[in-house]
């Protein structure tokens, strides 16, 4: 499978990238002065694409390759793929499901505790030598909370089963209910209206495209805390920050944003936001996991054998 030509669009993992090059004829997208003159030069040579979460391939990159059989994805979602121009091509997709799924649903958790009870502020209380004067303030509880939690699919329904732990009544809205464990609301404003914690786990598609608007946010309320380990665009960055600021929403525990790596500056100086750098599958075990699907799935691809985890 040497000569096969393998295009990576952006930097993931060091150790996949080591993979993909003594396996197929690597080239590494990110590291092309001329993108344009490099894709007519080779697109000849390039039969797959390696993405992520954060960078997968648009229309006009898939109609610029005409030798495309494959897209393997290092990620879950897939809104970075245009999957109607992958259907009407012929091109098969595949993603990394089900690996990351407790990783996901473990950072949502901790999310949730470091919002309310303060872990990050409280932790730098103490660095900075100020318990000494005096105890540091009140939090609020997670126990007993009312969850809700949009989406109920692998990681939202992961999310529910750790939250269940903590005796706290849940909620969920998903267009296709999947349990009746949990009370389902019909839309995400009722949903909000009825939970103190409101966690995002759905897909990015473009009707769910900011379905966290002010509305919701205003909604969820001045003691509400928003988490979101799903995708950025799902909320409405702008009136998130606003509803922070103006203290209509209680807080918020965010491993994704809008426009990554950029974050909003107002988020940075509220001590009621827990902030990460898109992490949530980020650990060791998972990732090595996640790099095993890619690899294999396109493997699998060229040896004529069925997919791991095909979406298309």
């Amino acid at each position: 499978m040497e000569e096969i030509g393998v295009l990576m669009i952006c930097p993931m993992s060091t150790e996949l990238e080591e993979e993909l090059d003594n396996k197929f004829k690597l080239f590494r997208f990110w590291n092309v002065p001329n993108q344009r003159e490099f894709l007519e030069e080779n697109s000849n040579s390039i039969r797959a694409i390696v993405g992520s979460g954060t960078a997968g391939a648009d229309a006009k990159l898939i109609d610029s390759l005409p030798k495309l059989e494959i897209i393997s994805s290092f990620s879950v979602g897939l809104d970075k793929i245009d999957l109607v121009k992958c259907k009407e091509k012929g091109i098969r997709v595949t993603n990394t499901p089900d690996v990351l799924t407790e990783d996901v649903a473990d950072l949502a958790v901790g999310l949730i505790l470091a919002t309310l009870r303060r872990i990050c502020e409280s932790d730098r209380y103490v660095r900075h030598g100020l318990w000494k004067l005096c105890d540091f303030k009140m939090t609020t509880k997670f126990s007993g909370k009312r969850v809700g939690i949009l989406g109920m699919g692998r990681i939202g329904s992961a999310i529910a089963k750790r939250v269940d732990g903590f005796g706290c009544p849940i909620s969920y809205c998903d267009e296709k209910p999947t349990t009746t464990k949990y009370k389902n609301y019909s839309n995400v404003m009722e949903l909000a209206l009825n939970c103190d914690i409101l966690v995002v786990a759905c897909a990015l598609t473009p009707e769910t495209y900011h379905i966290i608007n002010n509305e919701v946010i205003n909604a969820l309320g001045p003691n509400g805390v928003l988490i979101n380990i799903a995708r950025g665009p799902l909320v409405d960055e702008s009136a998130l920050v606003s509803a922070l600021v103006e203290g209509r929403l209680g807080g918020a525990g965010l491993d994704v944003f809008e426009k990554e790596p950029e974050v909003p500056e107002q988020l940075l100086g509220l001590d009621n936001v827990v902030l990460q750098p898109h992490v949530a599958s980020g650990t060791c075990e998972t990732r090595a996991e996640m790099r095993n699907l890619v690899v294999k799935n396109l493997e699998a691809h060229y040896l004529n054998k069925p997919l791991l985890t095909p979406v298309v």
